[in-house]
């Protein structure tokens, strides 16, 4: 049992915080005792009523006691059986509410602490995959609450109940024979078990890799419908799939094997006790009601018992989950607030980079002593060929990671010593790849301020130039853009994402490659939208296409991670050196 785990899930269990949810769990636990007691008296009654039953009945006075004594014995018997389902039933109300408390907290805290990972995290995981562990993960939780606490720790209680009556009740050679019968019963259950469960990793990792695989697919429909891969793609998922069904198989053989080795095993004891047992009725020491409470004893421990083996086979999966969806907690946060950390202050949204150096890995260094300054207002664009560091900059300026030597300050606060909240409310950014919620286009844009009245996200709209597009839509604002936005364009994304920056309203502004999909004369008029409207913002803008960024304040020229020109776009264009060999190459068409 992984004791690591469990330690990991009392607290929601046990709330300190909270005084009612302890007082929950206090009166299961009773109810679960008193139902295992009342379980226990059940085949005890059962001795009572069927003894009471050996009387002579010739007088009438011994005939009335024989009645009245077992008719009170036998609602006596079917009393205790109602007792037993009731505080079971009262058990399973009572810790309802906090066993759904604790999956719910569960959940929220891995999807918290997800979201608070590092991006590199999330660069190198698959969605599907994370997004199915947790699944299991809660599932596991839930298992784990039902089947340890309602299954295994009810039944440990009721089997000493069991050894005690049978120890004072009768001899002490029934208690050997049934001890040594459920020893040998849960020795294979859980041997079998322990060969059932390395199978069922099996089935893990092929129904994650199939689910993976299919949200791969789904997510890029357009890319399979381009290069006819539909029969690729199922011939991939087709292959998971089958050896998920080959796993499944060898379980429900093995199950098979489980389920007939515990009945041959509960039977050959019960067989043995009923023989002992009927010696000692001929031979006077044992009433008849003994010998059909002993064998109800039997049969009624035996009953939780056949479910052993599926018990312990979900438990240990359950904990197999667990602990998958644990390794996930255990990941460290590789850029995280110092502590007293405090919030960013802006006041100017001045910007620079004090000799930085980055590199992803050891092999290659992205960015070398970069250092830079950019002040209020001012509109500069960062241009190189690809692989020159230019999208570095602006993870390095959100904070998704810390550069290994250098820098980096807004209004002259080292942004490592500031929260990374404060640093995300006052950086706005616009990827490249926007992606958008399948909902709304009203909700994508009032995704950038939830406090935005229509007014304003139409006036971001406007800015943005989606504005006419919007409304020429037959639902307008309330057009579901689809999974990822996949039922727009790529330019009509993009312009969508920068609204929803704009309402942002942060003071400073990074579009990362976020008008690659739109035309010339569009792109222009959205930079120059936003250096009107947005004319008390620092705006850095990283782009490819250098005729949409000559009106800037500053270009900056990359070139293996270093500053190789600076300038505005005349002066680059008259000094012939790094920038204008760019564009001279940049496309005919857009040189006209």
């Amino acid at each position: 049992m992984n004791l690591y785990i469990i330690k990991k899930i009392i607290p929601f269990l046990w709330p300190k915080d909270n005084l009612s949810f302890r007082i929950r769990v206090v009166i299961a636990f009773l109810s679960l005792i008193c139902a295992k007691i009342f379980t226990v008296l059940i085949p005890i009654s059962l001795i009572w009523v069927v003894d009471s039953f050996d009387l002579k009945t010739e007088k009438t006075s011994e005939f009335s006691l024989f009645i009245f004594g077992s008719l009170g014995l036998i609602v006596v018997y079917n009393l205790f059986r109602i007792l037993s389902v009731g505080f079971t039933q009262l058990r399973d109300a009572v810790f309802a509410l906090v066993g759904q408390n604790a999956l719910r907290q569960i959940a929220v805290k891995a999807f918290s602490h997800i979201h608070s990972l590092s991006l590199s995290f999330h660069l190198t995981r698959k969605t599907g995959a994370i997004s199915r562990i947790v699944e299991r993960g809660i599932i596991g939780t839930e298992f784990l609450l039902r089947f340890l606490f309602f299954n295994i720790v009810p039944l440990i209680f009721e089997f000493v109940l069991v050894i005690v009556i049978l120890i004072f009740k009768f001899d002490i050679f029934y208690t050997a024979i049934i001890s040594l019968c459920l020893i040998l019963y849960s020795y294979f259950t859980f041997k079998i078990t322990e060969w059932r469960v390395l199978i069922r990793k099996k089935m893990n990792e092929f129904d994650s890799d199939s689910n993976q695989k299919a949200i791969d697919g789904l997510l890029n429909y357009e890319t399979v419908k381009y290069f006819n891969a539909e029969k690729y793609e199922m011939d991939r998922y087709n292959k998971s799939r089958k050896e998920y069904q080959k796993a499944a198989v060898k379980t429900s053989i093995t199950l098979a094997f489980l389920n007939l080795g515990q009945t041959i095993i509960i039977t050959f004891g019960l067989m043995v006790i009923m023989i002992l047992s009927m010696r000692e009725v001929y031979n006077g020491n044992l009433t008849i009601g003994s010998f059909v409470g002993l064998n109800a004893i039997i049969i009624q421990l035996s009953m939780p018992l056949n479910f052993l083996g599926t018990v312990y086979r979900e438990i240990r999966q359950a904990l197999v989950d667990l602990e998958s969806m644990f390794e996930i907690f255990r990941q460290k946060v590789d850029v995280k607030d110092k502590k007293n950390a405090k919030p960013l202050k802006v006041s100017k949204s001045n910007i620079e980079f004090r000799d930085v150096c980055f590199s992803y890995n050891t092999d290659r260094v992205i960015l070398q002593k970069f250092s830079l300054k950019v002040f209020r207002g001012n509109q500069i664009a960062i241009v190189g060929k690809t692989g020159s560091g230019k999208s570095t900059i602006g993870r390095l300026l959100f904070r998704f990671y810390d550069p290994q030597k250098g820098s980096i300050f807004i209004d002259e606060q080292d942004i490592k010593n500031v929260t990374i909240n404060s640093i995300h409310q006052n950086v706005g950014v616009v990827p490249q790849d926007t992606v958008l919620f399948n909902d709304t286009i009203l909700y994508n844009i009032k995704y950038g301020n939830q406090n935005a009245d229509f007014n304003e996200i139409q006036s971001a709209a406007k800015s943005a130039c989606i504005q006419d597009f919007i409304n020429k839509l037959p639902n307008g604002y309330e057009t579901i853009v689809g999974e990822r936005g996949l039922k727009l364009s790529g330019g009509e994304k993009q312009r969508i994402g920068i609204a929803r920056t704009i309402l942002k309203e942060a003071p400073i502004i990074l579009l990362d490659e976020s008008t690659s999909s739109l035309d010339y004369t569009t792109e222009k008029k959205i930079l120059a939208n936003l250096k009107k409207d947005k004319k008390n913002s620092t705006m850095i803008i990283i782009s490819h296409r250098l005729s949409a960024i000559t009106d800037v304040d500053k270009i900056i020229v990359l070139d293996e991670g270093k500053i190789v020109e600076q300038g505005k776009h005349m002066e680059l264009m008259n000094n012939k050196s790094e920038y204008f060999r760019l564009w001279q190459n940049q496309d005919v068409e857009l040189l006209n």
